[in-house]
């Protein structure tokens, strides 16, 4: 489980781009982060593994308190984050296989990593993972090879050979065409299911939020106003979300940054 406190990130410039964010993610449900630019989106998803540094509050997965980490411990507890970022941030000069084999490379020793030398299992996972992705037949080609939806899936692959506790993606449909962008969805959450691990989407297309997520928060200068299941975020919610407003939930539940709210996933890569 993935359990956000009062997060808070204020820049060297004074502008406040989370402000007392909490929220909890669990089992396999998949949640997607929706709202305007500035909104504080991709904040909260690099804030979550520290990529970028939460000024105040907590984050816990399972029972590690990342924001309490050195930072040799925390370079250990992000091989249990896998983290898929919207310009792919692979190596371009390698392969495929090679791009997804790096996945690995937080398990192993400096000498093994130096050399490049993976474990027979890691690299049968590696050819399983890409057949599951739709890459079986490109694995010896050069990443700058590969079109963007392929890039993506390339990503994908190399966040799940990490076997993480759960899955980051921010903004994983922005370069790509809409038959793509729903395909790329679609595979994030049959990841959810098979790998029984939660994931969290940073995107702007709400369509794709509805059709292809559990949930659904939405983010206004920095809070949350919004926390609920798809079928909630009706045009008051989306006019509170991107017109700000009062915050919306669902029946019997608050939503307010300073409040956790835990909904429990209807099902179980």
């Amino acid at each position: 489980m993935l359990t956000i406190t009062d997060l808070r990130k204020v820049y060297p410039t004074g502008d406040e781009a989370l402000k007392g964010v909490s929220m909890r993610v669990s089992g396999d449900e998949v949640v997607s982060v929706i709202g305007p630019s500035g909104a504080g989106k991709s904040t909260l998803i690099s804030c979550i593994n520290r990529l970028t540094e939460p000024t105040d509050g907590s984050i816990v997965l399972d029972d590690t308190k990342i924001t309490s980490l050195s930072k040799r411990d925390l370079r250990r507890s992000r091989r249990e984050m896998g983290m898929i970022f919207q310009e792919f941030n692979l190596i371009e000069r390698l392969t495929v296989m090679e791009n997804v084999l790096s996945g690995r490379l937080g398990y192993m020793s400096n000498w093994k990593a130096f050399r490049r030398k993976f474990d027979a299992e890691d690299i049968s996972k590696a050819y399983e993972i890409l057949d599951r992705v739709g890459l079986e037949d490109v694995e010896d080609k050069r990443v700058d090879e590969l079109s963007g939806g392929q890039r993506q899936r390339v990503g994908i692959a190399r966040a799940v050979l990490q076997r993480p506790k759960i899955l980051l993606v921010d903004e994983p449909t922005s370069s790509l065409d809409p038959e793509t962008s729903a395909a790329v969805m679609e595979l994030l959450t049959e990841i959810a299911r098979e790998e029984e691990i939660p994931v969290v989407i940073n995107i702007h297309e709400v369509d794709l939020a509805l059709e292809h997520t559990d949930r659904v928060v939405g983010l206004t200068d920095g809070r949350i106003v919004f926390d609920g299941p798809p079928g909630e975020l009706d045009d008051g919610a989306r006019d509170t979300i991107y017109r700000g407003g009062e915050p919306r939930a669902k029946a019997g539940e608050r939503t307010t940054s300073t409040e956790s709210v835990e909904i429990e996933p209807e099902g179980s890569f």
